[in-house]
């Protein structure tokens, strides 16, 4: 159905169009100097060195996991509250994803003192993710990292431009992993990137996202370069020009789109901050953050009444989803389930109501109208 309300709302215009039409008209459309140059905006806005352009943010995070040397036997400690991606990384590689609780509903991030509860001699890293572009307790995380010798992915496909201390998401622990899927706040259709401030990382991340070769097509055609070797069992993990200058228009317009989130979310809380039947996530957050979805958490429901309450909202032409089903749950993952009592719950329990820049106040209002209504 048409919704009157969708989820999201793609950020595109003429510009968007114009970019990828103008690589077109330039005769390169695989990785070139778009892709390079959309590295350098990223990187310079996160305030990181080094910047890698992949095919998307799954790619990314496998790619984390290689360069760090993660393998069978190994363990890394990983959120179930997260799109299952994040988990998919680690058995890509062989190592074996062991599933941490969140910190609460009202800050449904991986909690810390989980993560230190589920270290073994085996655990050879932690990733964690940016729920709703809202940071995770870094400061504890890293620490604990330090103390057993860890590496720390962030998988911050929630955050760019997100905020911790000073820091820009991403840049904190040892790699950083973003989306450009067509939902998120930066959208290509399809594209990640990696980002880390380690030269090393980088150069293998851009060797391994390319067959393992010591040089690139755009290189060799461009006179830098005659030949390459192979010297790595790599993969064909790149993003193409075209992406890439649609995600430099989109950079453009990120810092005013993330502004505008942040006064949507401020209706949504002025409209349900005092409305005992639902819990807002991170409520009293107050640093910059990407807002890239709006949970709520209700209160004493259980799955078959929380899904009623979205059937409701979507026969009012108000589309919702659930971010996220619990990746410890899963088929695929069984043979790794262990009980997270807090992240259960929450998924029995959340709802994503549509966030994006051009909601206005009213549709907002009508929103909670109709939620509480339903709740009353």
């Amino acid at each position: 159905m048409s919704y009157k309300i969708p989820l999201f709302d793609l950020n595109f215009d003429e510009a968007e169009a114009k970019a990828a039409y103008d690589v077109i008209k330039s005769g390169w459309i695989s990785t070139g100097p778009k892709c390079q140059e959309f590295e350098e905006k990223f990187a310079e806005i996160l305030g990181a060195p080094y910047a890698v352009s992949l095919a998307n943010c799954t790619v990314a995070l496998h790619l984390a996991m290689v360069i760090l040397g993660i393998g069978p036997g190994d363990e890394v400690i990983v959120p179930s509250l997260t799109f299952v991606a994040t988990a998919n990384a680690v058995r890509y590689v062989g190592a074996t994803p062991v599933f941490a609780d969140i910190v609460s509903l009202e800050e449904p991030a991986i909690d810390p003192l989980d993560i230190r509860a589920k270290i073994t001699p085996r655990t050879k890293a932690v990733i964690v993710m940016h729920y709703a572009g809202f940071p995770c307790r870094m400061d504890e995380i890293m620490q604990i990292a330090n103390e057993h010798g860890l590496k720390v992915v962030e998988d911050a496909c929630h955050g760019p431009l997100s905020e911790y201390k000073g820091k820009k998401l991403g840049t904190i622990g040892d790699i950083g992993c973003f989306s450009f899927f067509s939902n998120k706040n930066i959208s290509t259709g399809e594209g990640g990137m990696l980002v880390t401030n380690d030269p090393a990382y980088d150069q293998l991340a851009k060797l391994l996202r390319s067959h393992g070769m010591t040089t690139m097509s755009y290189q060799r055609a461009s006179g830098h370069a005659t030949e390459y070797d192979v010297v790595r069992l790599g993969y064909n993990y790149r993003m193409d020009d075209i992406r890439a200058a649609i995600g430099l228009v989109q950079l453009d317009k990120l810092r005013n789109d993330l502004e505008i989130r942040a006064r949507v979310r401020t209706w949504y809380l002025n409209n349900l901050a005092e409305f005992a039947d639902l819990i807002i996530p991170f409520s009293n957050h107050s640093g910059f953050v990407s807002n890239y979805i709006f949970p709520i958490v209700l209160r004493n429901v259980n799955r078959d009444k929380r899904n009623y309450i979205r059937g409701e909202l979507h026969k009012a032409g108000i589309q919702t989803s659930v971010h996220y089903p619990p990746v410890h749950l899963f088929s695929s993952f069984s043979e790794f389930s262990i009980p997270l009592k807090r992240t259960e719950i929450a998924c029995e329990s959340l709802i994503t109501l549509p966030m994006f820049a051009r909601l206005n106040e009213t549709e907002v209002g009508n929103i909670c109208t109709e939620l509480k209504g339903m709740l009353s």
